[in-house]
């Protein structure tokens, strides 16, 4: 058993990953002992995450608020908290809150064998949010 005791400061998302303002807490981060990776990802109303996709896809679990999640050439799905939303690998997609309400959710992600558990994409257009 390994207990890891909070420690690390709150991080504000990086102005490459995310529109709007979004706050990180990381739980885990891919290691010698285990490629999964997670992290309590909380975003303001109108926040969302730029395009991405996982090399080992993502699960996305909703911890508190309204939000908003789109796949590539998909529709804007809105979801809410308990529910689960997985991501296939490599597969395109966006998440964030909805316009007039905060999201949160908890990020959970494996690393592939190069160490990547993400790849950035281009920002998500404000039509593209709307949609």
């Amino acid at each position: 058993m390994k207990i890891t005791h909070s420690s690390g400061p709150t991080a504000q998302g990086p102005a490459d990953w995310f529109t709007g303002t979004v706050f990180l807490d990381s739980i885990r981060t891919p290691d010698e002992q285990s490629a999964v990776g997670s992290a309590h990802v909380r975003f303001a109303p109108g926040a969302r995450t730029a395009w991405h996709k996982h090399p080992k896809g993502q699960t996305l679990y909703v911890t508190d608020g309204i939000g908003y999640v789109a796949r590539r050439g998909g529709d804007v799905v809105q979801i809410r908290p308990g529910d689960v939303v997985y991501i296939e690998p490599n597969e395109e997609h966006w998440h964030g809150a909805a316009v007039d309400r905060f999201m949160a959710h908890v990020a959970i992600h494996e690393a592939d064998d190069q160490g990547e558990t993400v790849i950035w994409l281009e920002h998500v257009t404000d039509d593209e949010y709307r949609a």
